[in-house]
Formats: C-alpha cells, structure tokens, sequence
C-alpha cells in the first residue's frame, strides 16, 4: 500500500504541474454545459441530454487516453520505470498507483456530467456505472500504449490514431452496418449505447466493457515485465 501511495501521489503531482492535462477534465463538462444551456435549452427539437451524453461519451472513450499514455511514457523517457522495477514495483502496484489517480479525477469529471444532465436517479446510476467503466478501460488502453512507448512523441503518436479509432468508430457505426458490426466489441461503443438509450440492459454493455479491460490488463503486465528494465 505504501508503494501504491507513493506512486499515486507522484503522479498527482505531475499532473498538478501541467496545466494541459488538468485542462481536459474541465473543458469536455464545461462545453456540455454552455451548449446544454445556449443550444439545447432554447431549441424544443434538440434533447436536452444530447450534449451531456455526447461530451461525456467523448470524455471517456478519447480524453483520458493520450494523457494515461504521455505519463507512461514520461516514466519511460526520465527512466524512472526503470529505477521502480528495479526497487521491486510490481505491475500491479504501478498501474493501481498510476491508474487511481486518473481514475478518481475521470469519477469526478463523470460526476460533473452527471450533475449537468437532466437523469432520473435509476439513469444516474446507470450513466455512472458505464462512464466509470469506460474511464477504466481508457486508462488501460492509455497505459498499454505508454507502456509500448520509447518516448513521450511516440506515446503521442500512437495515442492520437488509437483515440480516434476507439471514440470516432461508435459514430460511424451510426451510418454503416459493417461498422457497427466491428464497433459491438469496442467499449466506446458500448458506453454510446446505454448514455443515448437508458431503457437498454446495462449489463451486456458492461460484459464487453469488461472483457476489452480484461484484454488490455493482460497486455499491459505483459508489457511492464518485458519493458520495465529497459525503458
């Protein structure tokens, strides 16, 4: 627990000290709230939830991402992965401390979003169980891709197209049966159907959201045992 703590507040404090990351958790409930309020609240044809559940889809599949993966990559690049392996931090140590972090400022930031949308406490419930569970597995997908990376540039490089690929593919599928096909075993996909159709099972959305974290746990260990002393 103690390394655990450690880790977590070394990475709180990296992100403290970079005003672009700690932007991200403002900007995407910030801009729900002026269109909610300016767009959607003076247009009768516009759901009032629609930039809400819009935003917050976006927030979970694409934002946390490239930041999970850029504080990896750090890691990598000032050698400090290296020294912790070396102390005898376990996979599982790193990512809890590293993971906790992002995962308790995306519950925040979910919660936010939360507060900005007109639910019912049942679609509350239902909107925070699947936001957190993406947020999860984003961090995963973050941290899998840092943990393959040389530096920070390529951590960047290889986050941006796989952000895109998992936040932008659920609105393709919207358009495009083959898509949809292939979109079914993304968890992007996944939150977009229960955050724009709460009267749909929320418990099949979590199964898949589960087996993609599931996934990228397994290659994220793989990895930070086969990176961690040379990174």
């Amino acid at each position: 627990m103690r390394i655990i703590k450690a880790i977590f507040t070394k990475q709180a404090k990296d992100v403290m000290k970079s005003p672009m990351a700690l932007v991200m958790f403002f900007t995407f409930p910030a801009v729900a709230l002026l269109m909610t309020i300016f767009v959607a609240g003076s247009n009768d044809d516009i759901p009032q939830n629609m930039f809400v559940t819009m935003m917050a889809a976006i927030f979970a599949g694409m934002g946390l991402i490239t930041s999970v993966s850029d504080a990896i990559a750090e890691d990598i690049e000032r050698k400090c992965l290296r020294f912790l392996v070396i102390a005898g931090v376990k996979p599982h140590q790193y990512l809890i401390g590293t993971g906790c972090f992002y995962l308790l400022a995306g519950t925040v930031t979910s919660v936010v979003f939360a507060l900005i949308g007109d639910f019912t406490f049942i679609e509350t419930m239902k909107f925070l169980a699947i936001m957190v569970s993406g947020v999860a597995a984003s961090i995963l997908l973050g941290a899998t891709i840092g943990i393959y990376s040389k530096n920070r540039q390529s951590a960047t490089a290889l986050a941006m197209p796989a952000s895109v690929l998992v936040g932008f593919t659920p609105m393709l599928a919207a358009f495009n049966e083959t898509i949809e096909k292939f979109a079914g075993i993304l968890y992007t996909q996944q939150i977009n159907v229960i955050v724009n159709d709460f009267s749909v099972s929320i418990w099949k959305p979590l199964l898949v959201i589960l087996a993609n974290i599931v996934v990228l746990l397994v290659l994220f260990i793989v990895a930070y045992t086969k990176k961690g002393l040379k990174g």
